[in-house]
């Protein structure tokens, strides 16, 4: 059986599913920020019990990442992530918000697959290239779009197949995995550029 497209996995997840799709996608960009603050480990926590407390704990993460930098594009697409989460626990906000974080965090692993002095595509070839790997048609992605293309359908996976807890755990290990490469990514950018 043919595995199902990032956007059929989307579409098909419930809750749960969706609010830790969105917060991987945010969690794995996180070191496009100046610093990287543990705001985000409260909501995965809180992610166990689903509705009880999400937009509470959601509040106390805004709060907390108000105070990371914000300079240039990227950072501020981070954060503006974070701030379209929705407060309310109910499948379409969720759903809509989980689209759009997959959406944004391809496109800042595009940006970084491309790397400085390279020539960028029309905005339209990207939109067309990034629209086709969620539809499960990866041709002509970058290493970094393919491998942040994989864990979001590898989470959407876990989270389908495996029961509570133990599943946020999996994706939160997905997720670290993620943030871990774009920090090594990051931090090489920093050396070459001084």
């Amino acid at each position: 059986m043919a595995s199902k497209s990032l956007r059929e996995l989307i579409a098909q997840a419930d809750e749960q599913g969706l609010a830790a799709s969105g917060l991987a996608c945010l969690d794995r960009c996180l070191p496009l920020l100046a610093s990287e603050a543990d705001a985000l480990r409260p909501l995965w926590t809180g992610l166990v019990d689903g509705e009880a407390d999400w937009s509470g704990r959601l509040a106390a993460a805004r709060e907390a990442m108000e105070s990371e930098a914000a300079d240039d594009e990227a950072a501020v697409l981070v954060r503006q992530m974070l701030g379209a989460a929705p407060s309310d626990w109910a499948a379409e906000p969720l759903r809509e918000w989980a689209d759009d974080c997959s959406v944004a965090a391809l496109e800042l692993h595009h940006r970084l697959d491309a790397g400085p002095g390279v020539d960028e595509p029309a905005a339209a070839d990207v939109v067309e290239v990034l629209k086709r790997c969620r539809e499960g048609e990866p041709d002509g992605a970058g290493p970094l779009v393919s491998g942040e293309l994989r864990r979001q359908v590898q989470i959407l996976e876990i989270l389908a197949d495996a029961e509570g807890g133990v599943g946020l755990r999996q994706a939160l290990d997905v997720s670290t995995e993620g943030q871990r490469v774009l920090r090594a990514v990051v931090s090489r950018r920093a050396r070459v550029q001084r």
